[in-house]
């Protein structure tokens, strides 16, 4: 039985749209960041990667609302993105000063780790097009009413980035419901982004004025509680039956708090070393109570960077198809599963394959 009613595709021009920053990854391979020589180049970014796996791997019609500077650095990131089948006419082009000054496009130089080396980030996002973007800029009733979406995607990442950002999720989510859209928000806690503004106590005041306009909420157990403010009892994250004990325990409080949420889902990751991680994956619905994923102790990875972005798009993908809500939390983790085998921040997985795997198929070759 489906878990959410979603628009007709017929009655929309998307299927899905995504809200946020997209930056350009910088990815010096197997080596690291201080004494790299070349970078690979991608486009990423933490709400945007959700359609650009609803596109190429789910075959879904996607776009992205943000905004970029208009200049050489912004333009490649448009054609990143139009590589990866999403819509850009959403996007709002800034005049670019030349040198940076009140406007640029973020950068964000990530290499993967190894073993005992762990992943590292280093992001470049001040003074940003898309922190700069404002409710106003954007036809909210155009794109979700006269246009149409069926889904729309968001979460705190972009909210983090500025004042205006927070009020244009929360334009956008209200405009969403307006018109009949499921919307979805990572919360994504990230310290770094938070710790100038504010830390804990700003991500809070900011994500529960949110979450009263969220149909399905995603996050980890460190989302929950530093983004919300709920204790997630029993965690230890070298046992993974009581980080689903204390998934259970906190999922009452959370339900009796936004009775708004119609889904709750949060990927389940212990960390053994860079290359292998334990994962798995949780939802919980009010008809189904708590579900839990096939999960995969000793999970080989080569980029782990957009993995619970995977997460995401596969979740979606049930929840937009009518699945039960075990199906989609089954295809969620394994499509993030499948997305860190490959580098960048985006999917390179088929359907088929997602399919495959959360069916039970192994790594056997494909001829």
């Amino acid at each position: 039985m489906a878990v959410l009613e979603v628009r007709p595709a017929q009655e929309c021009r998307y299927d899905a749209v995504s809200l946020g920053e997209v930056m350009l990854r910088l990815d010096p391979g197997e080596g690291r960041i201080r004494t790299a020589r070349r970078f690979d180049a991608w486009e990423g970014g933490g709400e945007y990667n959700v359609s650009r796996g609803l596109s190429r791997a789910f075959g879904y019609r996607t776009a992205v609302v943000t905004a970029l500077a208009d200049n050489e650095v912004g333009r490649l990131v448009e054609g990143l993105i139009l590589a990866g089948g999403v819509d850009t006419q959403h996007i709002r082009w800034m005049p670019y000063d030349g040198i940076g000054r009140t406007v640029r496009n973020g950068l964000n130089f990530t290499e993967r780790g190894f073993g005992v080396r762990g992943a590292v980030g280093v992001s470049d996002r001040g003074l940003t097009a898309a922190s700069q973007l404002a409710p106003a800029d954007v036809d909210w009733d155009h794109l979700f009413g006269e246009l149409g979406v069926r889904w729309l995607h968001t979460g705190g990442i972009y909210a983090a980035l500025s004042d205006t950002a927070a009020e244009t999720v929360i334009a956008a989510v209200e405009a969403a419901h307006r018109h009949g859209t499921v919307v979805s928000y990572d919360l994504n806690y990230r310290p770094s982004l938070w710790k100038a503004i504010g830390g804990i106590d700003k991500a809070q005041e900011v994500n529960r004025a949110i979450a009263p306009h969220v149909d399905v909420m995603i996050g980890n157990e460190e989302d929950f509680t530093a983004s919300l403010g709920f204790e997630v009892p029993g965690v230890d994250e070298s046992l993974a039956e009581l980080d689903v004990a204390g998934f259970q325990a906190m999922i009452g409080n959370v339900a009796a708090a936004y009775p708004n949420f119609k889904v709750i889902a949060t990927t389940m990751r212990t960390v053994r070393s860079a290359t292998v991680n334990d994962w798995g994956a949780l939802a919980w619905s009010p008809a189904s109570g708590v579900v839990r994923a096939t999960q995969r102790d000793g999970l080989e990875i080569l980029d782990r960077v957009g993995g619970g972005d995977s997460f995401a798009s596969g979740l979606i993908h049930g929840l937009i198809e009518g699945t039960d809500l075990q199906a989609a939390v089954d295809y969620g983790a394994a499509h993030g599963a499948l997305a860190m085998t490959t580098p960048g921040d985006t999917t390179m997985a088929t359907k088929a394959e997602v399919y495959k795997l959360a069916g039970g198929g192994g790594a056997r070759v494909d001829r």
